[in-house]
C-alpha cells in the first residue's frame, strides 16, 4: 500500500521530533516568565493579605520573582537533558 503523508501529517511528524528532542531555550524562557508572573501576583496578594502592606507585599514579589526565574529557567534546562520517563 502506497501512503502519501498530507502536510498536517507532516507537521505532526516534525513536532513529534521536536518535543523528542526537548524544548527550544525560546520556548523555555516564555514558559518560565508567565509561570513567575501568575506566582508572583499569588504571592503578593497573600503577602499583602499577610502584611497589610502594600509596598513590602511587592517587595517580597520582586525578590520571589527574580529568584524563582532563575531557579525555574534551570529547572527545566536540566530536566530537558533527563532521558528518564520520555
Amino acid at each position: 500500500m502506497n501512503t502519501v503523508l498530507s502536510q498536517n501529517d507532516a507537521i505532526k511528524t516534525e513536532d513529534i521530533s521536536l518535543v523528542q528532542a526537548g524544548e527550544k531555550v525560546k520556548r523555555t524562557l516564555v514558559k518560565t516568565i508567565s509561570w513567575r508572573v501568575l506566582g508572583t501576583v499569588a504571592t503578593i496578594v497573600i503577602s499583602y493579605a499577610i502584611t497589610g502592606t502594600l509596598a513590602l507585599a511587592f517587595s517580597i514579589g520582586f525578590i520571589e520573582l527574580i529568584s524563582k526565574l532563575v531557579l525555574y529557567y534551570f529547572h527545566e534546562r536540566t530536566w530537558n537533558k533527563i532521558k528518564w520517563g520520555r
